[in-house]
């Protein structure tokens, strides 16, 4: 009967493992943009995180979209900052080409 029970052990050990090697493969193929993907699903978002920088352990700043107009959030040590976004510059209009006159020198 020993030699059973190793058989069964390691039976066991072989499915154990079957079953954590083919949650890996579901892993790296529906991985961490499963979750995007899911919430892809669902209407529109009014508001969504864009970037974030950790400046330190306390402190780190995020940048999102809301409504289409970006935010930065300064988060941290307590404290919640928040900046609107400088109202982007119009480029000057460049200037007609002037026309040619209809006298001409001679």
């Amino acid at each position: 009967m020993d030699i059973f029970l190793l058989i069964r052990a390691v039976a066991a050990l072989a499915i154990t493992l079957g079953l954590v090697g083919l949650a890996a493969v579901a892993l790296r193929k529906f991985g961490p943009d499963a979750l995007s993907r899911i919430t892809a699903l669902r209407k529109d978002r009014r508001m969504q995180v864009v970037e974030t920088l950790v400046l330190d352990p306390t402190r780190r700043l995020v940048l999102f979209t809301l409504d289409g107009e970006e935010r930065l959030l300064m988060l941290g040590e307590g404290q919640l900052l928040d900046w609107a976004p400088a109202k982007p510059r119009k480029p000057p209009a460049p200037k007609p080409a002037s026309k040619p006159s209809s006298e001409t020198v001679v």
